[in-house]
């Protein structure tokens, strides 16, 4: 089974991850959508004529944990990829259940084919290691890895946790990793804020001074820029 390290055993950059350290607009920006759309897949909402029940457990308002923005951006995926609210609501429950976990969609290592949610499987029969893939939003139905194409690869797994994030890809330089500057985004090479990089930008000093400072090159400096909503060719 796959459960979250207890407080009395887990190391200290464990810990990190389970603190509440993002505001939801801090967790739109990094995943690319909307903080009402994320407090809606929290809390759900009803208007005259529609409800919509939340997909992720209820949590209270406020701050987010690094373990639940990395949900957050697996929900993001999926929706981006054509599954459905009620297949996430499904696979959430299904995986948490099964797999004792806490965080399902940041502690197992999920994917989709754009209409259901998998998750890895593995099984050991007459000394063999068999290893696919579950449905998990279809009660664990098994589905072989060469019926699918993975689709995306932003996380990297330490202990089975999803521990360094590279939230444009990971031919972008930007890495979000809550054991360096407390899960702020970083130049991943440097291991510079993107934060720091845009002040020092919008104070008015010039790239090349800042790529000086901080041992970085004007195109690592470009993207972070571009996390922080600045773009160069257009200034």
């Amino acid at each position: 089974m796959y459960a979250q390290p207890t407080k009395a055993r887990a190391e200290a950059w464990e810990r990190r991850l389970y603190l509440p350290a993002y505001r939801y607009a801090e967790a739109a920006r990094l995943v690319q959508t909307t903080p009402q759309t994320i407090s809606r897949w929290y809390h759900g909402y009803e208007a005259p004529g529609h409800r919509m029940r939340p997909v992720l457990p209820i949590q209270q308002a406020g701050l987010l944990s690094y373990m639940q923005v990395v949900e957050v951006a697996f929900v993001a995926d999926f929706r981006r990829l054509g599954v459905s609210l009620d297949s996430l609501r499904r696979a959430h429950e299904y995986l948490r259940k099964t797999f004792q976990v806490e965080y399902p969609f940041a502690q197992l290592d999920v994917k989709t084919d754009g209409v259901s949610v998998l998750a890895e499987y593995v099984a050991y029969e007459g000394g063999r290691t068999l290893r696919g893939l579950l449905a998990a939003d279809r009660g664990g139905q098994l589905v072989w890895p060469e019926a699918i194409q993975q689709r995306f690869d932003q996380f990297d797994y330490e202990h089975r946790l999803a521990v360094r994030w590279h939230p444009r890809g990971r031919e972008n330089p930007i890495l979000v990793d809550p054991r360096i500057a407390f899960g702020a985004p970083i130049i991943e090479q440097a291991g510079i804020a993107t934060w720091i990089i845009r002040e020092r930008y919008e104070a008015g000093e010039e790239i090349p001074e800042i790529e000086e400072d901080f041992g970085v090159t004007r195109e690592q400096v470009a993207a972070a820029l571009a996390f922080e909503g600045i773009d160069l060719q257009a200034a």
